[in-house]
């Protein structure tokens, strides 16, 4: 969650200043980076970093990265993102490598060098509080006006705001604002505001997802008539915003069929939070080589209890079923 990256609130970073402080230790002496963690299933890669420390009190590392990628099943993907990693395809599959290197199993869900998992998972708790006070007093208000909000979290490229504009148009007369999430620009608000419909875009610079703050901010300046959808378009990020409630009646995980069947096993606590998985660009799925069945499968691996709905916004398909459980999530809160 969101203690690795730092983004909400006091960072680990600043933490982790705070506890060499204590400790007296010199940042110099920190260890070396941990490599990414590696793939459960069809890959393995190992890595190893050498730190040093020049006399002017520098330090740096040489991080190396070796990965050996193996494809399993249709649109699996196999790549490295360390700039001087070497992938080697042997064209078969094997299991878990021993130097595969996992971070999670952990009561903290990660690590973080310096950091005990009972520190880790007080700055976690004391991070999601303060954003839950938020998250309530949002619940509250859109409560109060009958409002269903929805959550849309995806990866980037994977089309909410497609989806979106989309929606708008096949809802017509239905009261609605759009809150969107990026980290610049005002491209997708501008594409809401075409349509007609009220957006307020929230920038968050640096912060890889939306907070219960960030969408109390952006409610004060929305024309929300009692009755009204309130759809949220999150930072594309499939970790982070899993973990902050934003007030919303329901997470829904977009997923496009370019991103590859094993997404949801790659990013369970996406699916695993979200009410709805949207597989999307449904269209695109003859010239991808993909296999649906299983897209969905492993979804309701992670979440047996998921509805699951494939949509191609382009050209309509499965847009009324999405549109019908808006409007049943707007029944329900109308009561």
């Amino acid at each position: 969650m969101c203690t690795v990256c730092g983004c909400g609130g006091h960072s680990v970073e600043d933490q982790f200043k705070d506890h060499l402080k204590k400790t007296g230790k010199d940042a110099a002496h920190k260890p070396a980076p941990f490599a990414v963690l590696a793939e459960p299933q069809g890959s393995h890669s190992h890595s190893h970093s050498h730190w040093h420390t020049h006399a002017d009190g520098t330090s740096h590392s040489h991080p190396h990265a070796h990965s050996h990628s193996h494809a399993a099943g249709h649109g699996a993907e196999a790549d490295s993102d360390h700039p001087h990693a070497h992938g080697h395809d042997h064209g078969h599959s094997h299991g878990a490598c021993a130097h595969d290197i996992h971070l999670g199993h952990g009561p903290a869900g990660t690590e973080v060098p310096g950091m005990s998992q009972a520190r880790l998972i007080e700055i976690e708790t004391d991070i999601l509080s303060k954003n839950n006070q938020y998250a309530a007093r949002n619940r509250a208000a859109l409560a109060q006006k009958s409002i269903f909000a929805t959550n849309l979290v995806s990866s980037p490229g994977s089309g909410k705001t497609t989806l979106l504009v989309k929606t708008i148009e096949m809802l017509g007369a239905q009261p609605l604002a759009v809150i969107e999430g990026d980290q610049q620009t005002t491209n997708d608000a501008d594409r809401i505001r075409a349509t007609g419909a009220a957006a307020i875009q929230v920038n968050t610079g640096k912060g890889c997802h939306l907070d219960g703050a960030m969408v109390e901010q952006a409610l004060a300046h929305l024309p929300l008539p009692e009755g009204a959808l309130l759809f949220i378009e999150n930072v594309g990020n499939l970790v982070c915003p899993a973990a902050f409630d934003l007030g919303e009646d329901a997470k829904v995980a977009i997923l496009s069929v370019t991103e590859g069947e094993d997404k949801p096993l790659k990013y369970p606590d996406m699916f695993a939070a979200a009410g709805l998985a949207i597989l999307n660009k449904v269209d695109l799925a003859p010239y991808c080589d993909v296999d649906l069945d299983l897209y969905e499968a492993n979804i309701r691996r992670v979440n047996p209890k998921i509805e699951v709905l494939r949509v191609s916004a382009r050209t309509g398909e499965g847009m009324a079923a999405w549109i019908d459980w808006l409007g049943a999530g707007l029944a329900r809160k109308a009561r």
